[in-house]
């Protein structure tokens, strides 16, 4: 076992231990005021915040008690509260274990900035309500998936993944999805702020006027890479036992047994749904996999469950809860199949030959990309890979930006390369196997105004929206309600303004 992945593991699990029973990790949860019979939250653990005390005599309301509290009844404690929410010594806690598991190092005093994070986070959300800012499902599972992804190439394998964090792949995603949703909550509510900042050349041309020559940023190293992969068979057999297993769901549905719901919790592999009991928000036909959409649009009775539907995801069922003009609302379950080695090591084989016709001569990448890839996102483009960054889509990517499978490869290969067949999970979370070509490398070098005026356009404008940012915070402070306990009142914030 990778030394260095164990001590990633343990502390990941350490983190995730600490958040047990919150359902979401530090700094993300978003609620009310401590209200709970059994839990005293107070600040430097004297007066209670909010202490709801039931009469069982005479089941009269709840009462506000407002006394000493002997430390050793405190369960927890909240440190600061931001406008009408509290932050808890424990969030502070599980946020220093979570930089550590990541290997993230706090900056300055940790009892100070990391609060202050939390803070940040709490202002950027509460605005992202006011703003009705919004974040569909499929964001949030794509984020979650190419996280899991991740770790499942450094782990080595999905099982190996699991046993390390004792948990399966399915628990992860769940524990992980309010998270996820409030980073990218708090992401699209700083994009809403800065979307009107811009620069001009001038601008451009007259920050870089001022700085030293060994001032100027570094252009990290880029690569251009071409792709084909092919999706190992599935056997038979295991696409029979898949269908069985809805089928028997299905029964048990229709027999009166359990609800659809229930199992969609229990047993869908679609991590955006299963926990809301496979339902899914209204969406339309186009947004949907295209056989999925035509049995979901068909479905007239909602207590119908639907034939069995196999989409580029795997195979459901599926249940009518709603339809609302264009748009439909149903549940579902998807169950995938699982590729057994033996048919990944048939699908390199595959790939294997074409190689070696590629290196003969036989014929070029680009029209084995585009006559024998699976890959749907590139095999209309000559197998060329993309990049979509903020300033829209390029063929260039630094190696931290490629998958990590293709990454780990690339990074030795010569321009014009082509790589030996390997197994990696594409973007729909599936494992398939591939080979890539090196297109292109442009070595790291400073950046220049004629040959990289973008990077520096770049640079100027991240600038400015962060000097925007940053005053929209201070502004921010100066409106709203903060409290802290007093032990932080000696704290240097990044911030003015924390302390009222």
């Amino acid at each position: 076992m990778n030394k260095k992945f164990q001590v990633f593991i343990a502390l990941s699990i350490c983190a995730l231990t600490a958040l047990a029973g919150r359902g979401t990790l530090p700094g993300f949860h978003f609620r009310g005021m401590v209200k709970d019979t059994t839990v005293t939250a107070t600040i430097e653990g004297t007066v209670p915040v909010d202490t709801a005390v039931r009469e069982s005599a005479n089941d009269s309301a709840a009462k506000t008690v407002e006394a000493p509290v002997p430390e050793s009844s405190i369960v927890d404690e909240v440190i600061w509260v931001v406008g009408d929410e509290p932050i808890l010594k424990s969030d502070v806690e599980a946020l220093r274990m979570q930089m550590l598991a990541e290997g993230i190092t706090p900056s300055g005093n940790p009892d100070c900035t990391l609060p202050e994070q939390l803070a940040l986070q709490k202002l950027f959300l509460h605005q992202a309500v006011l703003d009705s800012v919004e974040v569909s499902e499929s964001e949030v599972v794509n984020g979650i998936d190419q996280q899991i992804n991740h770790w499942i190439s450094v782990a080595g394998s999905r099982e190996k993944l699991e046993e390390y964090r004792k948990q399966s792949v399915k628990e992860m995603r769940q524990e992980m999805h309010d998270d996820f949703k409030n980073q990218q909550l708090i992401q699209k509510e700083k994009e809403n702020l800065v979307k009107d900042v811009k620069v001009t050349p001038a601008d451009v041309r007259e920050y870089f006027r001022k700085l030293p020559a060994d001032s100027l940023p570094y252009v990290p190293e880029e690569v251009e890479v071409q792709i084909i992969t092919h999706a190992p068979k599935i056997s038979q057999e295991e696409i029979n036992r898949v269908k069985n297993q809805l089928r028997d769901f299905t029964d048990r549905v229709n027999k009166g047994e359990t609800s659809f719901s229930a199992l969609a919790k229990l047993y869908s592999e679609d991590p955006g749904s299963a926990r809301q009991g496979g339902e899914m928000d209204y969406v339309g036909r186009g947004l949907l996999d295209p056989a999925f959409a035509n049995v979901a649009f068909n479905l007239t009775d909602p207590n119908k469950i639907s034939k069995i539907v196999e989409s580029e995801f795997g195979y459901h069922i599926i249940q009518l809860i709603d339809k609302r003009g264009d748009k439909i609302k149903v549940r579902h379950i998807l169950l995938k199949p699982r590729v057994s080695p033996e048919a990944i090591d048939m699908a390199k084989l595959q790939l294997d030959s074409i190689s070696n016709d590629l290196k003969n001569g036989k014929f070029s990448f680009e029209e084995a990309a585009t006559f024998l890839s699976d890959d749907k996102d590139t095999k209309n483009n000559k197998g060329m890979m993309t990049n979509s960054t903020a300033d829209g889509i390029s063929p260039k990517f630094q190696m931290k930006d490629l998958p990590t499978e293709v990454a780990r490869v690339v990074d030795t290969m010569k321009v014009g390369e082509i790589s030996a067949p390997f197994e990696m999970v594409n973007s729909r979370g599936k494992t398939v196997t591939a080979i890539v070509k090196l297109k292109a490398r442009t070595p790291g070098h400073r950046a220049t105004i004629t040959e990289d005026f973008q990077v520096m356009r770049n640079v100027v404008l991240s600038k400015a929206r962060e000097k925007t940012l940053h005053d929209w915070v201070v502004d921010k402070i100066k409106h709203t309600y903060v409290k802290m306990a007093d032990r932080y009142k000696d704290c240097t914030f990044e911030y003015e303004g924390w302390i009222k």
